[in-house]
């Protein structure tokens, strides 16, 4: 219980250094209706409302039977869902949105139990399917990396 107080208190001003300094962020040139500061700003106010929850809750949080313990797998997961995390972030500019979200997603995919076929098919008709939901009608441009030869 104290753990899980003292991580909300540490990642709450995590949140709060963040917030900082994004807030005074202005771009050169507007690319979308809202500009860039918006949704982090957004982020981290939603992450800095259930940390203050998580800090101040009256009751702690009793592990159940329902919960998946702590253990080394669980743990295992986290790491290689933060490692896939890391290499989407590393590759999302050079292959583009489309690419390193196929990347990526199938191996999560796998990784929470997903089947070969269906996690390959589903990906990718998602990585497509939010390519074309933010580029063509958000009007928020992502990059296309390697498959630029596609675009007009």
């Amino acid at each position: 219980m104290l753990l899980q107080r003292i991580f909300a208190f540490a990642l709450l001003l995590a949140c709060a250094g963040l917030a900082l300094m994004a807030w005074p962020y202005q771009a050169a040139f507007s690319y979308e209706p809202v500009g860039p500061r918006a949704y982090p700003l957004l982020m981290l106010g939603l992450m800095g409302l259930a940390l203050l929850y998580m800090l101040f809750r009256p009751a702690p949080l009793k592990h159940s039977e329902d919960e998946p313990p702590l253990d080394r797998e669980t743990l295992t997961k986290i790491a290689l869902c933060t490692g896939l995390l890391l290499v989407f972030a590393g590759t999302f500019e050079p292959l583009g949105f489309i690419l390193s979200s196929i990347l990526v997603g199938i191996p999560m995919a796998r990784l929470y139990g997903g089947r070969w076929l269906p996690s390959t098919v589903i990906i990718s008709l998602m990585s497509v399917g939010l390519y074309l939901l933010f580029d063509k009608a958000m009007d928020v441009p992502l990059p296309l990396g390697l498959l630029d030869v596609l675009e007009n």
